[in-house]
């Protein structure tokens, strides 16, 4: 696996992207076309275990390992929780755990000013995506 750009470089591009955008209307039609380019997500892997507890959907999200690092693939029978699992992982894939868990998503994603343009519902949601995400590199951070 090719290690990905550095997370911070990601994230500047995110938030120049939606920057670019301007309104929430906008910014929030980008996140569920981010979640149209997810690569669909294997049947194998739609299983209670993947399931994602706390969203307003259903959100699946499987774990890989490739040496080091970790990748994940996801999918949501929402259009919106699907762009914004993609969003996570556009950020989180293909990362070591260190680096997993030293990125502040929370501010990450108050500077892409999502979480005020969701529902209280559809934020906790995405504050569990990245939780189900974080337990997954503590994990293996302990062995």
């Amino acid at each position: 696996m090719i290690a990905p750009a550095p997370i911070d470089a990601v994230l500047a591009e995110l938030v120049e992207e939606f920057d670019l955008l301007g309104d929430w209307e906008s910014r929030i039609e980008y996140v569920i076309e981010l979640g149209k380019e997810l690569n669909p997500l294997p049947e194998t892997d739609r299983i209670d275990p993947n399931k994602v507890p706390g969203c307003a959907a259903q959100v699946w999200l499987a774990i890989r390992r490739d040496g080091p690092r970790l990748s994940f693939l996801a999918d949501s029978d929402s259009a919106l929780s699907k762009g914004n699992i993609a969003l996570l992982l556009r950020l989180y894939s293909g990362r070591e755990p260190d680096e997993i868990l030293s990125f502040d998503a929370r501010a990450a994603l108050d500077r892409l000013g999502l979480p005020q343009a969701l529902t209280r519902q559809r934020a906790n949601g995405l504050n569990a995506m990245v939780g189900r995400i974080r337990e997954a590199a503590l994990a293996v951070e302990a062995g």
